[in-house]
């Protein structure tokens, strides 16, 4: 399949448009480097080394104790005590002075004792997208060393927000987009194929569903559910699958009655293949010609609720919440600049490769 002449035409004709080629590649890196998020922003070490153990906070739970302390809650790796427990093995005197004698240790003049030194392996950015930084004097904080970005109004620091916030983004947006494409093209299919008293049932079904309020919806459902990712996204599906109905049904009803299409019904070939294979291409490139404004209007959605408030609960990486910050710290426009050009830069990079796609697949380039 990959291998074939047909996707070898689509495949050049896509890097032929060097827009659609380059945004491809730049969003593969954005969305690699936040997809592991956890590995380029955390207030965990990656990897730490105690007594010749190898411990991995980023994504493991290690108690103080574990490392010579002496509460059992989780460590906190920041502190200097915690980091001379670390470095020093357990020493005793870390609990009395662990600044200066984790500074003694690194140099190796602690008292003239040889100590087996501990180490820890920090992410390139040490905070996590809900990490307070007590240290900030005024919230929001203006970018330095520290913080690239700056901080929020609650010394968050905004860089780690924006990827953690990134990659919910683009995760929302394409289960939403995925799952309510599914669900278009098979009830338009049905529609259009079939036709008839099934086109016309479905037809006014979908008219009453397609008119129904999404955001009245979502606000009463806030109000009686606690909103989480997995909620907010079915709500989102089930009120965002219409869109391919009207595409892919006058695709199925304008094919359907073809030559090639009324042989396979006379040879006996089943409907689901004579759909699948004969009819489905055909409707793919509407479909495709409608999937950048499926794909932005699924992160504009998602945006524009949680600046609402009606979206994520804030204790969440959004981008939206960004933006609400940015508007009530009109003193702070690091904010409004960080949230701009992230959606703005987001959503071009999606539309030049959708539109990359788009062109790739349409007949009249491939076949040509």
């Amino acid at each position: 399949m990959f291998n074939s002449p047909l996707t070898k035409r689509r495949f050049a004709n896509f890097k032929a448009n060097r827009r659609a080629y380059w945004s491809l590649i730049i969003f593969s890196v954005l969305f690699v480097i936040c997809a592991f998020a956890e590995l380029v922003a955390n207030d965990k070490p990656l990897l730490v080394s105690y007594k010749g153990d190898f411990y991995t906070p980023a994504f493991s739970f290690y108690t103080e104790t574990d490392f010579g302390g002496e509460f059992e809650t989780e460590a906190e790796y920041p502190s200097p005590e915690v980091q001379c427990l670390i470095k020093s093995g357990g020493l005793e005197a870390c609990l009395d002075d662990p600044e200066s004698v984790a500074e003694d240790i690194l140099d190796g003049t602690f008292e003239d004792q040889p100590i087996e030194k501990g180490w820890l392996i920090w992410a390139p950015i040490p905070y996590s997208f809900n990490t307070i930084n007590y240290d900030v004097q005024t919230a929001p904080s203006a970018p330095d060393s520290n913080h690239l970005l700056g901080t929020d109004d609650q010394t968050r620091d905004v860089l780690a927000r924006i990827i953690y916030g990134f990659r919910i983004s683009i995760v929302f947006a394409m289960i939403v987009v995925i799952t309510s494409s599914i669900l278009g093209i098979m009830a338009g299919a049905a529609q259009g194929y079939f036709g008839g008293l099934t086109d016309l049932l479905f037809q006014r079904f979908v008219e009453i569903w397609s008119s129904m309020p999404m955001l009245y919806v979502i606000i009463i459902l806030a109000a009686i559910l606690k909103m989480n990712f997995f909620i907010l996204t079915l709500i989102v599906i089930l009120f965002g699958w219409t869109g391919l109905v009207g595409l892919v049904r006058a695709e199925f009803l304008r094919a359907r009655n073809f030559e090639y299409v009324r042989a396979a019904r006379a040879m006996g070939v089943p409907d689901w293949k004579i759909m699948l294979r004969h009819l489905l291409p055909n409707a793919m490139i509407a479909t495709l010609t409608f999937l950048p404004f499926a794909v932005t209007g699924a992160i504009g959605t998602l945006t524009s609720l949680d600046f609402l408030g009606f979206g994520l609960p804030p204790s969440y990486p959004s981008l939206g919440e960004l933006s609400l910050q940015a508007k009530n710290n009109l003193q702070a426009p690091w904010l409004a600049f960080a949230a701009f050009l992230t959606i703005s830069v987001m959503l071009s990079l999606l539309v030049f490769i959708f539109e990359g796609l788009r062109d790739a697949f349409d007949p009249r380039k491939t076949f040509k």
